[in-house]
């Protein structure tokens, strides 16, 4: 399998300062694709990728040699999709197709996935247990689910420190973690309520992650004139991404659960 530097959004995770959103979650990513090739006996996985939109990720993993199929509802994001994905090389390894969670095996088999990544998505679904239930069932046994989703204590930190207090109070204590009629994320999770549905859908939590931990709350001047500034802050996001301390103030939360055999 080859191993290129891995390409986010067209970047590399190493590098611009938009990788700060992804780095966490591509290194956890990349591992559990790794492990799951093993035990597959294969270098090229069949993954499922999940309201994927224009291919953040899809594109990356099939850079790394895997198939990957791209669930979104958007006919603009499959296109812009399909482009990315030429312009990367890898068009005939990335399969988009409409459809979302809810109607998945309308669209793709059962049971037929190594891997699938669920990001973005739990947030504005009717039913955020059936969507991991539905993405449960398209894997096979022993795959992997790449689990992200908005964090509550996040938005709480951040209209706090933004100084609409008010509006902090009404996230931490609204059901949908909502700060108020604006806000543009319908629903936020704490970790426990993402390591909830996981567990309840039958799989083995693998691992939790707090995404964004610093990165929205560290002025971007500071990160871009500051000579090591990037790549001190990825460093201090990979650290604080698996401490539990952390997890209740990360922008997004990331969970890895394997289906059991």
């Amino acid at each position: 399998m080859s191993d290129p530097s891995p390409v986010i959004g067209g970047e590399t995770p190493s590098r611009p300062r938009g990788s700060l959103r992804t780095a966490v979650v591509w290194e956890v990513l990349k591992d559990a694709l790794d492990r799951r090739a093993g035990t597959a006996g294969t270098d090229a996985l069949d993954v499922l990728d999940t309201g994927g939109g224009t291919g953040n990720f899809a594109v990356p993993v099939a850079r790394l040699g895997h198939r990957v199929t791209v669930v979104d509802p958007s006919p603009n994001a499959l296109f812009a999709l399909e482009r990315r994905a030429a312009e990367a090389g890898v068009a005939e390894r990335v399969h988009g197709v409409q459809g979302d969670i809810h109607g998945l095996f309308d669209v793709v088999g059962r049971g037929g996935f190594d891997a699938v990544l669920c990001h973005g998505v739990l947030e504005y679904v009717d039913d955020p247990a059936e969507g991991v239930r539905n993405a449960v069932e398209a894997l096979r046994p022993e795959g992997e689910l790449s689990l992200l989703a908005a964090g509550l204590g996040g938005a709480v930190l951040a209209r706090a420190l933004a100084g609409h207090f008010k509006e902090a109070r009404q996230a931490l204590t609204d059901p949908a973690g909502r700060w108020g009629e604006g806000d543009p994320v319908p629903r936020r999770f704490t970790a426990e309520q993402l390591t909830e549905l996981v567990a309840g859908a039958g799989l083995r939590i693998g691992a939790v992650h707090g995404v964004r931990v610093f990165a929205d709350l560290v002025p971007g001047g500071l990160v871009d004139t500051q000579p090591g500034a990037l790549d001190a802050l990825l460093k201090l996001e990979a650290a604080a991404a698996e401490l539990s301390a952390f997890h209740s103030v990360a922008s997004q939360l990331h969970v890895l659960g394997e289906k059991r055999s």
